[in-house]
């Protein structure tokens, strides 16, 4: 894991579609918290998703509705976006502060072992999915993947920031 992966947030496009998401989620929730996860599969292998509306892989999650607790809204995230079970306990590895996406966006960062229970199909969110071993990751994999992914493994400190 030695490349430094594509920027998450870049481009008009990808500007302006997680501007006008943010606009829409001041109304619904006053702060952004959101869950992501490091999901391993019993070979060691990563699920990443690459979504239809930024470039990169990203490891899988979303942000917590109201009345939703974080764990609740790992699951959920896990199960729309990779058919995903947790297998054992989720592990909450850090929180960071997302300065990338607003003022107001915290990430809850877990590591979860998780069997898949049918292959994810593309539709209009996630255009690919899949499990990837971690010296083998897509080239276009987003630069806070692969710090995260360091992290984790101990090559590198932990930030407080995403």
């Amino acid at each position: 894991m030695t490349e430094d992966g594509v920027p998450e947030v870049r481009g008009f496009r990808t500007r302006a579609m997680v501007w006008l998401l943010h606009r829409f989620f001041i109304l619904r929730r006053g702060m952004t918290m959101g869950v992501r996860a490091a999901c391993f599969d019993a070979q060691g292998r990563v699920f990443l998703v690459r979504h239809t509306y930024v470039p990169g892989w990203y490891m899988p999650g979303g942000g917590l509705e109201r009345h939703e607790t974080a764990l609740v809204a790992l699951r959920k995230e896990l199960r729309e976006e990779g058919n995903l079970e947790i297998r054992d306990e989720a592990e909450l590895f850090h929180v960071y502060y997302n300065r990338n996406v607003s003022k107001r966006d915290h990430v809850l960062f877990y590591r979860v072992n998780v069997e898949q229970t049918a292959p994810r199909l593309p539709d209009m969110e996630i255009a690919e999915s899949g499990f990837f071993a971690l010296d083998a990751l897509p080239k276009d994999t987003t630069s806070a993947t692969r710090r995260r992914l360091r992290e984790l493994a101990g090559e590198a400190a932990k930030s407080d920031y995403w």
